[in-house]
């Protein structure tokens, strides 16, 4: 038999889309049928006809939504044949039709993976019509399931990956207390741009790092668990200061994707004393140093920034001067990446700048916060004062000593 593409025209207006079907049948009386059935239905219905399974196989196509299948065409051979069918259906429902004598077929078919079965001497126009339309959404919603589970799936590994790239600080100092808050902008993403890490070496020098990785996305999620990593090899293999921040710039012009990437940086060496530091500061905001006073007093103020290089990735051969701190007995210093900085205050366009975020620090110490407390009540103001959650990928890093 030949092939045959036929349209059948429904007698009443409906709200059905027009179904793609094919329809393999090599007895033309069973194929009229299934188009008469079909068209008094009112069912709008593109119907493709193959004799055989390998004309079906070369007829079938991304739009066929939906494959009426006789269990007793040439090659189908009941079930088995069927299973062929199931197997290149790909997005394509698949309905059975069986005779009287072979009903318990259709119950197997099913049970196989078809969506539905029906039998030829006791179907009429509604019934198939109504076969067609359950079978093709039960397709869909099986196909909308597996996309989820899919998706979950990968979140999941997604989320395990992410989590295990974020650092763990390598301290080995009771006097000291770490904490971190980390938020990326990517919505539903557990890693961003941001990147930071702590480091205690040999001798007992503290290292801190925080950085921000120009962009949004993952090749820049990538890019700052690479430059972290980095950091964090050379730091154990005793690189320190500006040579670390060169060595930290090729790192980074071999690994971007674009040379309009660039990355800023802030990485502070505290002393096996613990009452100085060095920093640098690479095109970063400069961190906030709390200070208790012998009486009690606490004050927080900016470290000075007058002494800062470029970003990583903006000139060849730059220099990365030294800020030497004074940081007393007891103290807290804080980093942190421009997202915490750059929300709105209020309604207008000014932002909130580093002079604002002092502020906000002297108030929440003047509560009393310290640690996780402090980072939070502090996040938690930006928002307010922003009127909304802040985009920006957003990184803190809180080390502090009691003397």
């Amino acid at each position: 038999m030949s092939t045959i593409s036929h349209q059948t025209r429904p007698l009443a207006q409906g709200n059905d889309e027009r179904v793609e079907l094919l329809l393999i049948d090599d007895a033309p009386s069973d194929v009229l049928m299934v188009e008469r059935m079909l068209a008094d239905s009112g069912l709008d219905a593109d119907i493709t006809v193959a004799a055989d399974l390998a004309t079906a196989r070369r007829l079938l196509t991304r739009r066929t939504q939906c494959i009426v299948v006789d269990l007793s065409a040439p090659g189908i051979d009941d079930v088995a044949g069927l299973r062929e069918v199931l197997e290149m259906s790909r997005t394509a429902a698949v309905v059975v039709l069986t005779g009287l004598d072979d009903a318990h077929l259709g119950v197997r078919a099913v049970a196989a993976g078809a969506e539905d079965y029906l039998v030829k001497q006791e179907v009429d126009g509604p019934l198939l019509a109504r076969a067609v339309r359950y079978s093709i959404e039960r397709k869909r919603a099986e196909e909308t399931e597996r996309r989820l589970v899919e998706a979950r799936i990968l979140r999941r590994e997604n989320a395990r990956l992410e989590r295990g790239l974020l650092p763990v600080p390598l301290i080995d100092d009771p006097s000291l207390r770490h904490h971190t808050r980390y938020r990326p902008g990517r919505r539903r993403a557990l890693l961003g741009g941001d990147f930071y890490d702590t480091v205690q070496t040999e001798g007992g020098a503290v290292h801190l790092m925080i950085g921000d990785v120009c962009g949004h996305g993952p090749d820049e999620a990538a890019l700052g668990v690479q430059l972290r990593m980095a950091w964090r090899t050379l730091v154990l293999a005793g690189h320190t200061g500006e040579q670390l921040l060169g060595i930290l710039d090729s790192v980074l012009g071999h690994e971007r994707r674009s040379e309009e990437i660039f990355t800023t940086l802030c990485m502070i060496t505290i002393a096996p004393s613990r009452r100085t530091a060095r920093m640098h500061l690479a095109g970063h905001p400069a961190p906030l140093l709390f200070r208790e006073g012998p009486d009690g007093s606490s004050d927080v103020a900016a470290l000075p920034d007058y002494a800062h290089g470029p970003a990583l990735g903006l000139l060849p051969g730059a220099e990365w001067p030294t800020t030497e701190i004074d940081l007393g007995e007891s103290w807290a210093l804080m980093l942190y990446t421009d997202g915490l900085i750059e929300g709105r205050i209020g309604a207008g366009s000014d932002r909130l700048g580093t002079d604002g975020l002092v502020k906000l620090a002297h108030a929440a110490r003047g509560t009393g916060a310290t640690g996780r407390a402090l980072i939070d009540e502090l996040v938690a103001e930006v928002e307010h004062l922003n009127e909304d959650a802040l985009t920006d990928d957003l990184a803190l890093l809180l080390l502090s000593r009691n003397g």
